[in-house]
């Protein structure tokens, strides 16, 4: 059980510091055009980050209606606030393109996104609710594996 591990993931850190040990941070990309795009946790770089950030609003939304609720939120942050865990759980790479996307291609089509980490359960339990929401087809290949989502499954 994760849950109350802080102290021991602190040390690990620590550790990973002073040996040098650097994580990769997850990274998604979504190709628009001829232009691939890539996002970071909580990126800020996009020259259309407002519209993304705003796009990401109305999902969330949209997504709390139809009965959505983000991961257990004690294994995200431990030394945040509940409201801003949960806003943390909006803001991963995936989420940000696949909001891009949405705003950047014709309602229907298909968008194809690819991540060079894991998908974590949250990510995915959203992708499959936004499928359904926007009935769009949405694939993300990250480094295990391809997950379609169509239709909210």
């Amino acid at each position: 059980n994760a849950t109350g591990r802080w102290d021991d993931a602190a040390r690990l850190r620590t550790l990973m510091v002073q040996h040098g040990v650097k994580q990769q941070p997850g990274c998604s990309s979504i190709e628009i055009g001829s232009e691939i795009h890539s996002f970071v946790v909580g990126d800020q770089s996009h020259p259309q980050t407002e519209k993304v950030y705003a796009e990401l609003g109305n999902l969330s939304k949209l997504m709390e209606e139809a009965g959505y609720e983000p991961a257990d939120t004690k294994l995200v942050l431990h030394d945040v606030e509940e409201e801003r865990k949960k806003e943390s759980l909006y803001c991963h790479s995936e989420e940000l393109a696949i909001a891009f996307g949405l705003i950047s291609t014709p309602s229907g089509e298909g968008l194809h996104i690819t991540k060079n980490l894991r998908v974590c359960g949250d990510c995915h339990n959203a992708a499959k609710l936004i499928s359904k929401i926007t009935l769009r087809e949405i694939t993300v290949r990250d480094a295990a594996q391809f997950h379609r989502f169509k239709d909210g499954a």
